[in-house]
């Protein structure tokens, strides 16, 4: 549920509601002895934004996390054997 914010169009209180997006909007100001018009204001708040590839939490991580992980997953593979190998004799 977010947050609204209005605007009394009579003294100039501001005040935010916390309301659904089905319940209907206020029209009177809370402001004790002011009973304007309320309006609601526009663009106010900030929703979620999702950008990038995905969605995971592994595509956020700082470049400190992203080393330490290379460490770790290079030490934990199997190391590859280095075979030496002779240059053949050939017999001319």
């Amino acid at each position: 549920m977010p947050n609204y914010d209005y605007k009394c169009e009579k003294c100039d209180h501001l005040f935010e509601v916390f309301q659904s997006m089905n319940d209907p909007k206020l029209t009177d100001c809370p402001q004790e002895g002011c009973d304007g018009p309320v309006k609601r204001l526009l663009g106010t708040g900030a929703g979620i934004i999702f950008k990038g590839s995905g969605f995971y939490q592994t595509d956020y991580r700082s470049e400190s996390y992203k080393a330490g992980e290379k460490k770790a997953s290079e030490s934990s593979a199997p190391k590859k054997e280095k075979k030496e190998t002779k240059p053949s004799k050939s017999s001319d």
